[in-house]
């Protein structure tokens, strides 16, 4: 890929001074960042000469280059209108037949005036990784006059329209995920050299637009489209380039009373109390590298020009820590590192217009995660307080098909088979790990099924502005079951209901002398948008659903045991460790005014919320120079809520005597952010975030917040700190 990036920019570059060469006079070939300057006219009238002796070569060549003779005609008569540039029309047979460019692509470049030819393949070069901004760069210098004077300082090249978006930090959560091609996922480097001086000056480039958080971008990756720091397996193996970040940051929470350096939802659950902050707020100051991230993206070779297969591994340092006995006592400082994703992926290429693709590994769920809020505060990414997401072990299926040229309207129909599971809170309860393991674990597998998610896609152009992304709107859904056994085995050991009515349990467990099993249902529903204009990038989600804990949404809510109608509940062991807190218990009762025995059924909590994110380009509303140091500032605006449905927060049927902690007193976790970028350069950003958590409770139930009552608990955060890409 090197060698092929390379032989394109010099094509690009030796296209770039033919004009030149060839005599021509013409200077307007200078729009949307021109890969040559015009030369002065006495470089002119000395290059006039040369090209009439070219000219007599030229007619004696049986191939004769049409763009060579036009120019030198040029020369003399200002008015004969230019013909194609012919090594433009051969390379792009070359890239065509490489299967770079598709032939629909290279069919448009041809059809355009032989001024703009050269320039729209540099533009589909670019975006599809194969020429980068320094690349580029490399090119206006070449094409330069060789007698241009150098200006005395540093130039720095502008990222790409990929690369040069948000704050790399938070294409962090996802910096890799919004490219349709594993490429490298790198701001481009600083430019070598110096700026060329043209005798007119050229156009200045455009801050790009605020592109949108794409977990899961929808674009196929191009065939050899991953330029490769290494490879492995010699000259044509498997090609692989680094990423990541490197971020710290500095943090303040008003209150925080479980002491996490993230914020949590309104739970105490270090506490003794989850309701009571004590006798302070709790406030406290946090510093943490944590946050750093690493990963790789892969491609594998083919022999099938149609046939592209990419991968990805990544992982961060946000897990636990390390408990070996030469950490032991500095254990807080050593985060684990733990993965993240790790998949592989095939895409064939049907027609220059649909794409088919699997999917196998773990990566972000298509529900909930196809866009995500730009915040700094990565760690918890706004979670129970409007933004839901998670990653998991997939089998994924889908196409993309391209149903206009007219604002490049796309649509990708998607669906997947993804690992079962539910969510269980490791601190509650005195099961720990173990109650984690054992919920979320047994109960999604003991189902017997996989969790099914879809969701559709719909991309398009909404502003032709240059350096401005699509735009999409989508439908995303899952539907999954959970499941609970009691066996036999587990009547042995009874709980505190069934010792405090050893009869009446004897009873129940006669009815089912083999035990019984006990499930609820889990789905949900979510719409989106992300709409990128040159002025502002508006995202935004709305979802509903039950039991949505697993996908950090719910207020921590999972199922409850529902005893209407049944009298005499008396609780059980389960296999998975339960009953288990914040949870509905397994359990048997008597259907009111009968003697029947009878399974409470048990069901999901219902739930709603989403976010919106606004980016606002600063710099572009300025007309910054995007190569300069006051091109990166960018400003965003959040607002989120997630909220359980008043009904089941306030059900009586959810009793107590059937269910621990559950539904939690949690009716609504609201947030609200603003977050400001500084980019000093392609690749280190300062970020600062200024935050408000609040969490409300049902009503008539109220926190004791430093010795006072509130039904509303608040914690006002400030973050601030540098993230360095490569």
């Amino acid at each position: 890929m090197k060698l092929t990036r390379w032989m394109c920019t010099l094509l690009l570059t030796c296209l770039a001074v033919t004009p030149i060469f060839a005599g021509s006079s013409d200077d307007t070939a200078k729009a949307k960042g021109a890969v040559a300057a015009a030369a002065s006219d006495d470089k002119d009238k000395d290059k006039d000469k040369e090209k009439d002796k070219d000219k007599d070569k030229d007619k004696s060549d049986a191939k004769g280059d049409t763009a060579n003779s036009n120019s030198s005609s040029g020369a003399t008569s200002s008015s004969a209108s230019p013909a194609p540039n012919a090594k433009v029309t051969a390379l792009l047979d070359v890239l065509v037949k490489k299967g770079i460019l598709a032939p629909g692509e290279a069919s448009q470049i041809r059809s355009a005036s032989p001024d703009a030819e050269l320039q729209l393949l540099v533009e589909a070069l670019n975006r599809k990784g194969i020429l980068s901004a320094a690349d580029l760069s490399a090119v206006d210098s070449n094409a330069a006059p060789a007698t241009a004077a150098a200006p005395s300082g540093p130039t720095f090249v502008a990222p790409s329209s990929a690369d040069a978006t948000s704050a790399p930090v938070m294409t962090a959560e996802v910096q890799q995920q919004q490219k349709p091609t594993p490429r490298n996922p790198e701001p481009q480097t600083q430019a070598a050299g110096v700026e060329p001086v043209s005798s007119k000056p050229a156009v200045p480039g455009v801050v790009p637009a605020v592109v949108p958080i794409r977990a899961l971008p929808i674009d196929s990756p191009t065939k050899d489209g991953l330029v490769a720091a290494f490879r492995v397996g010699g000259e044509k193996g498997v090609k692989m380039t680094p990423y990541g970040f490197i971020k710290a940051s500095a943090a303040h929470d008003s209150s925080s009373p479980n002491g996490d350096d993230f914020p949590f939802v309104g739970l105490f659950l270090s506490s003794t109390s989850i309701l009571n902050t004590g006798p302070t707020k709790d406030p406290e100051f946090h510093l943490k590298a944590r946050s750093t991230r690493f990963g790789a993206n892969f491609e594998w070779p083919d022999p099938s020009p149609k046939l592209i297969v990419t991968g990805r591994v990544e992982g961060d340092f946000e897990g636990n820590f390390s408990e070996v006995d030469n950490r032991d006592v500095t254990s807080l400082r050593s985060s684990a590192l733990q993965l993240r994703l790790a998949y592989v992926r095939l895409d064939y290429n049907i027609t220059d217009r649909m794409d088919l693709f699997f999917e196998g590994g773990q990566d972000w769920a298509i529900f909930s995660s196809t866009v995500l809020p730009n915040l700094f505060e990565t760690t918890f990414l706004g979670a129970f307080y409007g933004t839901i997401y998670t990653r998991s072990p997939q089998m994924r299926f889908g196409t993309t098909y391209k149903l206009s040229n007219w604002r490049n309207l796309k649509i990708s129909p998607e669906f997947a088979l993804m690992m079962p599971s539910t969510g269980q809170i490791e601190k509650l309860g005195s099961l720990g790990l173990t109650g984690q393991i054992g919920q979320a674990e047994r109960e999604g597998a003991d189902a017997n099924r996989p969790e099914l998610e879809s969701r559709v896609v719909l991309q398009f152009q909404l502003d032709k502005a240059p350096a401005v992304p699509t735009a999409q709107i989508f439908w995303a859904g899952f539907y999954s079951r959970r499941r609970s056994i009691v066996t036999s085995s587990n009547y042995s050991t009874p709980t505190a209901s069934c010792l405090a009515n050893l009869v009446l349990c004897a009873t129940y467990e006669d009815a089912f002398p083999n035990g019984f099993t006990v499930s609820s249902k889990q789905y949900g529903d979510e719409i989106g948008f992300s709409l990128p204009t040159r002025w502002a990038t508006l995202v935004g989600t709305g979802y509903f659903g039950g039991d949505l804990r697993f996908f950090l949404g719910g207020q921590v809510n999972s199922y409850a045991t529902d005893t209407t109608l049944l009298s005499n509940p008396i609780t059980f062991a389960t296999v998975d460790g339960g009953p288990l807190a914040a949870a509905g218990a397994a359990t048997l009762a008597t259907i009111t005014g009968t003697n029947i025995v009878a399974i409470a059924p048990q069901k999901p909590i219902r739930s709603f919320g989403g976010f919106l994110n606004l980016g606002l380009p600063v710099s572009r509303w300025f007309n910054a120079d995007p190569k300069g140091r006051m091109g990166g500032w960018q400003v965003y605006l959040h607002i989120g809520k997630d909220q359980v449905v008043h009904r089941d927060l306030t059900n009586p049927n959810y009793s107590a005597g059937a269910n621990t902690l559950s539904p939690l007193p949690l009716l609504m976790g609201k947030m609200f952010a603003a977050t400001l970028y500084y980019k000093l350069n392609p690749w280190c950003t300062f970020g600062t975030e200024y935050s408000v958590y609040a969490s409300r409770l049902a009503p008539g139930v109220d926190y004791t917040i430093a010795g006072s009552l509130s039904n509303e608990w608040q914690d006002h955060r400030i973050e601030f700190g540098p993230v360095f890409t490569f």
